[in-house]
């Protein structure tokens, strides 16, 4: 992890001996196979979206395990790379929720930048083999992660789609933060519960009700 402001909060999970056999099992496989996200792009989250900044959490799974899609950004996908069905869900319940309407690009930098912490549970895959790096420690950290962002004193939206995300609100502290939660967007469930779920503007609303600046929803290139 680069010098961030979360590595003070987070010193403690990399001296564990988890973190280590973590790391050494990571290592390993990228020597034999192709992982995503690249080694530099791993903890983008964290160095993207400042401690201080957090404003909101988008809380996803393993990193998308095709070719080029990954970039350490839960839901996002690199500018180029085709918008994963998954992402054009969001898109669609941001235009019908927001009036904007969905962008070529699936590149969620913006968002990142602007408070909205995009945080996969796990952050490494094998190319081509989902869910291939769960229960290797990487939960163990973004838990830790997870219950840091509940330490803040002012409110942070934590936005949980589907199952998995949302045992996640156990990590949190819901006498003083929000939390939105739905289906998943992907097309397996989105149409149970996810659709009509308004996330955009049920965050924006409780940030203002804790006298939070909303979040920007727009992403890079848009107006």
């Amino acid at each position: 992890m680069a010098a961030t402001d979360w590595n003070p909060l987070l010193r403690d999970q990399l001296a564990e001996p988890y973190w280590t056999e973590l790391q050494s099992f990571v290592a390993a496989e990228r020597a034999r196979h192709r992982v995503f996200p690249a080694h530099d792009e791993v903890f983008a989250a964290l160095h993207l979206t400042p401690y201080a900044s957090v404003r909101a959490v988008i809380l996803g799974q393993d990193p998308y395990h095709g070719p080029g899609q990954a970039h350490g950004l839960s839901f996002s996908v690199r500018p180029g790379v085709a918008v994963p069905p998954s992402l054009r869900n969001i898109y669609a319940e941001r235009e019908s929720d927001l009036g904007l309407p969905p962008p070529e690009h699936g590149c969620l930098d913006a968002w990142a930048r602007g408070g909205v912490l995009l945080l996969n549970t796990t952050l490494t895959v094998r190319a081509g083999q989902a869910a291939s790096h769960q229960g290797k420690g990487w939960e163990r950290f973004t838990d830790e992660v997870i219950r840091v962002v509940s330490a803040k004193p002012e409110r942070v939206v934590f936005i949980l789609w589907g199952a998995a995300a949302r045992r996640k609100k156990a990590l949190v502290d819901t006498s003083r933060h929000v939390v939105v939660e739905s289906a998943h967007p992907s097309p397996l469930s989105a149409s149970n519960g996810f659709f009509g779920s308004r996330p955009f503007s049920r965050t924006n609303a409780a940030l203002e009700d804790a006298g939070r600046p909303p979040i920007d929803w727009r992403v890079d290139g848009e107006v």
